[in-house]
C-alpha cells in the first residue's frame, strides 16, 4: 500500500532494522500471551461446566478433564470445547427437552411466569454481549465466506456456501433465501440442506401476514425464532414432514434502499442464538448483499477466475473489521503495472494522513504515495499480481508531509489476489503511541489524571497530570493511600474515609469530592475509581482518576454568592413594595362606586403595573371644598418605591390644604414646585411630578383649571370628543422660574370630562398622539355602547400588560331633570 524505508537487507539504517526487530519481537509475544489468556479462559470455563454439574471441586474437574481427554486421545483444549460445546446440545438433567413444559413449569411452557432465574438468564451477558475473544472468532469465518463469494454465482451457490462455511461455526443445518417480487410474494432463489419437494412446496410465498421472512424483509429488522412451541402461534414456520428445524434465523440482507431479501439459517440445534452467532449471521448477510444482486451465470460461462464488481466488494470490505483496501492495477498499453487505483475501502481504513475509508477511494497509489516505487512493497505486488502468492512485508516506516509537517507511520502490510485486482490490508503500530498523546492532551485540558493502585504488590501509578493536580514533584513518585490523609482537609477526611474502605473492603466504585492543601492554597478535587476483584470477590486493582474542580467550585461559590445578594435584594424590595402599597391603599382609597360631588358623578380607576416589584407614584384627589364647590385632581410622580409614595403624600395632602384655605389654582402648583425644590436633600435627586387640577362651581358650571406638564384633559359633548386647549404651566420641581396659568371652561349637561395619567396612552415606539386619538375613539365607543356608569373603569381594562401605573379620573355632568 505505502512505504519509503527500505526494507531488512536493503541498506536500511541500524536503527529501523533495530526497530523492526523489537516490533516483531512484541508482536510475538503479545499474540503469545493473547493465545495463553484464550486457552486458560477456555479451561476455567469447561471446569465451571464440570463443577456445577457434578458438584465436584474445581481440582477434580480439571482432573477429569485430563482424564478424558488421555481416554479419547484428544488434548486437554479440545477436550474443553467438547464440554463447552454440550451445554446447549444437551440439557441438564432433570430437566424437560426444549419446547415442552417441566412439571414445575407454568402452563405454556418453560417461558410462561416469571421466575427469578428465567429473568436472570434473560440478561445474562452471555446472550447480550460480544466479547474480544467471540469478536476476533467471526473473522476467520468470514474471510472464508467472502473469499467464495468472489466464485459464487447465483442463490443456490450462495446459500450452500453459506451453510457449509457456517455450519461448524453457527450450528446452520439449512439455508433458505428469499426475494421480495414485484407484486410482493416472496420467491425461494436459493437455498442448501432441504430435499427438492420442501423447495418446491415453499418456492412461492403470497403476501401473507405471519410469514417469518416477509416480515424481515418489511419490516427491515431479523427475527430470532428459537422456540417453536411459541414461534408457532405468531408465525406460518417453513418445515417438512419431520420437524427438525428447533430454531430459525431470518435476516434481512442489507441493501442502498428498502431491503428485498431475506436469509433463513436454519438450525436442528435448539435454543438460543448466542450473542456471538448472532453478529456472526447479521455479518454472513451483508457480505451477500453484492453476490445476491448479480445476476446468475450462463451455462457456458469459463469456469476460470471469476472478477469481482466493485460495488460488491464495497459491501464486503463494509463488512469487515479492520483496515483494507481493493487495488485495480492500471496496465499500459504493454501490459506492464504503472499504477494502482484505490477502488474500494473498508470504514476502518486510515492512512498517515488521516484520510480515512471513502476518502481513499479513487485515489492512485502513486500519486498519492509516490515513495513506495521500488521499494519492496511494489515489488511485492506485483508478484501477488502475477503467481497468486499472498505478500506479507516487514514493519516499515512511511513518511508524509502533511500541510508541511513530516508524520510518519510504521505499518506491517499484506496484499492477496482478488480476482484482477489485489486486497490490501494492514496494520499500524504507532497508533498506541498517538492515543498516548491524545489521552496526555485530554487530561491536561480536562485538568484530570489517572491512577491505579495495584493491592496484591502494593504499588500506585499516577499519570504526569495527577502530580501537577497534587502540586507534587514526580521525582518523588506516587503518593501511597497511607500518605494521602496527611494532605485532606480534616473536614473531608471522614467521607473520604469511608468512600475509600468500601472501595477496598466491597469493591464498589466510588465517586467523593474532598479537599487537599498545597503551597499555593486549598485545591477541591474529585476521586472516581472502581475496583477489579479476584474469583472470590477480594479487591485486588484499584484504577480510577482525580480532578482538579478548584476553577469550578469558585464559579459556584461566586454563583451562589451572586443567587444570595439577588434574594436578599429581592426580599429587600418585596418588603418596600409591600409597605408602599399598604401606604398608598391608605393615602389613596379608591371607591367601589361612583362618588357625588357638588352635583357631579364621578367614576375612579387605579391599576397598577403589571411589571415590576415597585409601587408607582400615580395620584388621584376629588373633595368638596367649603363653599360648596369641589376639587379634583390627578398627578403623576416620576419613579417608583417608597419616594414616590412619599412624594405623592406630600403633594395631596399641600394641595388639599392650600385649596381649602381659598388659595388660587396657579399659586397652588407654584408653591408645589417650590416644595419640591426646596426639600430635595440633593438637587440632583429632586422629586418631579405632573399634575392636572381643576375647581366645579356647580352653581354657574363653570370649571377653573390649571396643569404642570401633564397631558390635556378630554371633554366629551354629544358625540364630538375633544382635548382641552392647555395652559402654560411646565413640570414639577423642573425649576424655580416655573410659571403656571388657569383655564375656564363652563361645562353642560351630560358632558363628560376626563382626567388621567401618562399609563392609560402611552406604548413603546408609539408617537403620543396616537395614544390620545386611541383613547377619544375608545370613550366615544363605549358611550354609545351604553357602558358609561363605569367609563374610567372600562377604559383602564382595555389596557392589559400595562407597563405603567394608570390613573383615571371621569367627570359627568347628569341631565337636567
Amino acid at each position: 500500500m505505502k512505504g519509503d524505508a527500505t526494507p531488512e537487507g536493503e541498506g536500511a539504517g541500524p536503527e529501523v532494522l533495530a526497530l523492526a526487530k523489537v516490533v516483531a519481537r512484541l508482536r510475538s509475544e503479545v499474540a503469545d500471551l493473547e493465545g495463553v489468556a484464550a486457552t486458560t479462559a477456555v479451561v476455567e470455563r469447561a471446569k465451571g461446566v464440570l463443577m456445577a454439574r457434578s458438584g465436584v471441586s474445581a481440582d477434580a474437574a480439571h482432573a477429569v478433564l485430563l482424564g478424558r481427554a488421555a481416554e479419547e486421545g484428544r488434548t486437554l483444549l479440545e477436550e474443553c470445547w467438547i464440554t463447552l460445546g454440550q451445554i446447549r446440545s444437551h440439557p441438564p438433567p432433570g430437566t424437560a427437552p426444549p419446547g415442552t413444559a417441566a412439571p414445575s413449569d407454568p402452563p405454556g411452557g418453560p417461558t410462561a411466569g416469571a421466575g427469578t432465574k428465567p429473568a436472570a438468564a434473560a440478561f445474562s451477558s452471555g446472550r447480550r454481549l460480544v466479547g474480544r475473544a467471540g469478536e476476533a472468532a467471526l473473522r476467520p469465518p468470514l474471510a472464508r465466506l467472502a473469499d467464495g463469494l468472489a466464485v459464487a454465482h447465483g442463490g443456490d451457490a450462495v446459500a450452500e456456501l453459506l451453510r457449509t462455511v457456517l455450519g461448524a461455526e453457527a450450528g446452520v443445518d439449512a439455508v433458505m433465501i428469499y426475494t421480495l417480487t414485484s407484486a410482493g410474494s416472496l420467491e425461494l432463489t436459493g437455498s442448501a440442506g432441504i430435499d427438492d419437494v420442501l423447495a418446491e412446496r415453499w418456492r412461492r410465498i403470497p403476501p401473507l401476514a405471519g410469514v417469518a421472512a416477509h416480515e424481515a424483509v418489511t419490516g427491515h429488522r431479523a427475527l430470532w425464532l428459537e422456540d417453536p412451541a411459541q414461534d408457532a402461534r405468531h408465525y406460518l414456520l417453513i418445515s417438512d414432514a419431520t420437524d427438525r428445524w428447533r430454531s430459525r434465523a431470518w435476516i434481512p440482507v442489507p441493501a442502498d434502499g428498502s431491503p428485498d431479501t431475506a436469509i433463513g439459517f436454519l438450525r436442528t440445534r435448539p435454543g438460543p442464538f448466542t450473542a456471538d452467532v448472532r453478529a456472526l449471521l447479521r455479518r454472513a448477510a451483508r457480505l451477500c448483499a453484492g453476490p445476491l444482486g448479480v445476476p446468475e451465470r450462463p451455462p457456458d460461462a469459463d469456469d476460470g477466475p471469476a472478477d469481482l464488481d466493485v460495488a460488491s466488494a464495497q459491501r464486503m470490505l463494509d463488512a469487515l473489521a479492520g483496515p483494507a483496501i481493493l487495488l485495480t492495477p492500471l496496465r499500459s498499453e504493454t501490459g506492464e503495472v504503472e499504477d494502482y487505483r484505490i477502488d474500494a475501502a473498508a470504514p476502518e481504513s486510515v492512512d498517515v494522513a488521516g484520510r480515512r475509508g471513502k476518502e481513499l477511494v479513487g485515489r492512485r497509489v502513486l500519486e498519492t504515495y509516490p515513495t513506495v516505487v521500488g521499494t519492496a512493497l511494489w515489488d511485492g505486488y506485483l508478484e501477488t499480481l502475477t503467481t497468486g502468492t499472498a505478500y506479507e512485508g516487514e514493519p516499515f516506516t512511511y513518511e508524509e508531509v502533511v500541510a508541511g509537517v513530516p508524520q510518519q507511520s510504521v505499518y506491517s502490510v499484506r496484499a492477496s489476489r482478488l480476482g484482477d485486482r489485489l486486497v490490501v490490508s494492514w496494520i499500524r503500530h504507532d497508533t498506541s503511541e498517538r492515543e498516548a498523546r491524545r489521552l496526555a492532551d485530554m487530561q491536561r485540558l480536562g485538568n484530570l489524571g489517572w491512577a491505579g493502585w495495584n493491592l496484591t504488590t502494593d504499588t500506585v501509578t499516577w499519570s504526569d497530570q495527577v502530580y501537577a493536580i497534587f502540586d507534587r514533584d514526580p521525582r518523588h513518585g506516587p503518593m501511597t493511600l497511607e500518605e494521602l490523609p496527611r494532605r485532606v482537609l480534616p473536614d473531608d477526611l471522614p467521607r473520604l474515609g469511608a468512600a475509600v474502605r468500601r472501595l477496598l473492603r466491597s469493591g464498589e466504585a466510588v465517586d467523593q469530592p474532598f479537599r487537599i492543601t498545597t503551597a499555593d492554597g486549598v485545591r477541591h478535587l474529585r476521586i472516581v475509581a472502581e475496583a477489579r476483584t479476584d474469583a472470590d470477590g477480594t479487591p485486588v486493582e484499584v484504577h480510577g482518576f482525580f480532578q482538579d474542580l478548584s476553577a469550578q467550585r469558585g464559579a459556584e461559590l461566586a454563583l451562589r454568592e451572586s443567587e444570595r445578594a439577588v434574594l436578599v435584594q429581592r426580599g429587600m424590595l418585596q418588603a418596600e413594595r409591600a409597605l408602599a402599597a399598604s401606604l398608598q391603599d391608605t393615602l389613596l382609597p379608591i371607591p367601589d362606586q361612583s362618588l357625588e360631588l357638588a352635583g357631579l358623578c364621578i367614576d375612579v380607576a387605579y391599576v397598577p403595573a403589571d411589571r415590576g416589584i415597585n409601587v408607582g407614584g400615580d395620584w388621584y384627589s376629588a373633595i368638596a371644598l367649603p363653599d360648596g364647590s369641589a376639587l379634583f385632581v390627578v398627578g403623576d410622580v416620576a419613579g417608583h418605591g417608597l419616594a414616590a409614595v412619599g412624594t405623592m403624600a406630600q403633594l395631596r395632602f399641600t394641595t388639599k390644604g392650600m385649596t381649602i384655605t381659598g388659595s388660587p389654582l396657579p399659586d397652588v402648583l407654584r408653591r408645589l414646585n417650590t416644595l419640591l425644590l426646596h426639600t430635595a436633600s440633593d438637587p440632583s435627586t429632586t422629586a418631579t411630578a405632573t399634575m392636572v387640577m381643576g375647581r366645579y362651581q356647580p352653581w354657574d358650571r363653570r370649571l377653573t383649571w390649571v396643569r404642570a406638564g401633564h397631558l390635556p384633559p378630554l371633554l366629551v359633548r354629544g358625540d364630538l370628543a375633544e382635548f382641552l386647549d392647555q395652559p402654560p404651566g411646565s413640570l414639577l420641581g423642573a425649576g424655580f422660574d416655573s410659571s403656571y396659568g388657569q383655564a375656564v371652561i363652563e361645562l353642560m349637561p351630560g358632558d363628560r370630562l376626563l382626567f388621567y395619567t401618562d399609563g392609560l396612552v402611552e406604548e413603546p415606539g408609539e408617537d403620543i398622539g396616537v395614544g390620545l386619538d386611541r383613547l377619544a375613539a375608545s370613550t366615544l365607543r363605549l358611550l354609545r355602547e351604553g357602558r358609561g356608569e363605569t367609563l374610567a373603569r372600562t377604559l383602564a381594562a382595555l389596557c392589559p400588560g400595562n407597563r405603567d401605573d394608570i390613573c383615571v379620573l371621569d367627570i359627568h355632568v347628569p341631565d337636567d331633570p
